[in-house]
């Protein structure tokens, strides 16, 4: 038997691997596209200390991602089932060479700089869909992959997370851009400190028996080194001096079904981002304030909000503004009406 043969093998046997117990929680799957269409989430923590039984992966700074390959070809999803197919052609070329006929994963899509996953460098890549102008951005993408929702035609989501992972790592063949998430079986504030000083955005900690959750669950937790989320563009204010495109962009969050202000972004746009930016504000402008409230800003433009951002902080403020924010980039792999204000909470051990 040649090495090919070995690994086919062992792919075909991988769900046959699983014990007695585990087999039970096997059910005949749905379609992949149904199993991808609502991703499990993580829920913000300032847990650091862990009991055993939970599992640390590393924080990725990119966007969510779920694969489907079937009878059909290979589909890769965004989060709110945006199809990103000719946005990451290398991606779905090393999926659809996977010996593994049937599979839907979950996972994130990063771009790397020294070392590090760099939002700013993927937003390079985020807006394109023409194969030539990808390969002028020079922009190198990495898919890692994390999660097994679908196996061979067997639902997986009900199977603990370390058994899932082991089936994902069995399942398919692992060169770039495609990379298998490792984890470390123990951690609290001494990994998440050696993340930071890494420069990592932090970490994420998962119960290693849970199942997969179609929602935000208290099962997967997000460690973070630093503040930051996205928020919704209500506004902006127009440049000064030599400055071009706008100001600052007014920003908030949706509490109770209605647009909370959360404060003003000056900080963190190269040239080409405030000119994009400006393009896609003037196409939502709006005589209306879309916030809850009044507020305090001369001369502020109002658009309609559907444009999402990535913004890091410092803290928040007493009266619930942002303190030193910097805009990261634009999202559009969330919705804005699911915007929320983070905040962390008290979860069981």
């Amino acid at each position: 038997m040649n090495d090919q043969d070995t690994r086919s093998a062992r792919r075909g046997k991988s769900l046959e691997t699983l014990t007695e117990q585990e087999q039970r929680l096997l059910t005949a799957a749905r379609p992949g596209i149904e199993l991808a269409s609502r991703p499990m989430l993580a829920t913000l923590s300032d847990r650091r200390d862990f009991t055993s039984g939970w599992i640390f992966e590393r924080k990725l700074d990119g966007i969510r991602a779920l694969t489907v390959r079937d009878s059909s070809g290979v589909r890769l999803l965004s989060r709110s089932g945006r199809r990103l197919n000719d946005a990451y052609p290398e991606i779905i070329d090393a999926l659809a060479a996977q010996e593994c006929p049937d599979f839907t994963a979950d996972g994130e899509i990063v771009a790397y700089a020294h070392g590090r996953t760099d939002f700013g460098l993927l937003q390079q890549r985020m807006q394109l869909s023409d194969a030539r102008r990808i390969r002028a951005t020079t922009v190198a993408v990495t898919y890692h992959l994390f999660d097994l929702l679908r196996l061979n035609g067997a639902d997986t989501t009900r199977l603990p997370l370390r058994s899932r992972k082991s089936l994902l790592r069995g399942a398919l063949e692992y060169r770039a851009p495609l990379r298998f998430t490792v984890h470390r079986n123990e951690g609290g504030q001494d990994l998440l400190d050696q993340a930071c000083a890494r420069g990592w955005e932090g970490l994420i900690a998962k119960r290693a028996g849970s199942r997969y959750q179609p929602r935000r669950s208290p099962d997967w937790l997000k460690l973070k080194c630093q503040q930051g989320q996205e928020f919704v563009i209500g506004g902006f204010t127009e440049p000064s001096g030599t400055r071009v495109g706008f100001g600052a962009l007014l920003i908030g969050y949706y509490r109770d079904g209605r647009l909370r202000y959360a404060g003003k972004v000056g900080t963190g746009y190269d040239r080409a981002a405030l000119l994009n930016i400006r393009r896609h504000l003037d196409e939502l402008g709006t005589d209306t304030s879309p916030f809850a409230g009044r507020i305090k800003e001369q001369r502020a433009h109002w658009v309609r909000p559907r444009l999402v951002a990535q913004i890091g902080f410092t803290e928040w403020t007493r009266d619930g503004m942002l303190r030193h924010p910097r805009f990261l980039g634009l999202r559009d792999d969330k919705q804005a009406a699911d915007v929320v204000r983070e905040s962390p909470g008290s979860l069981p051990g």
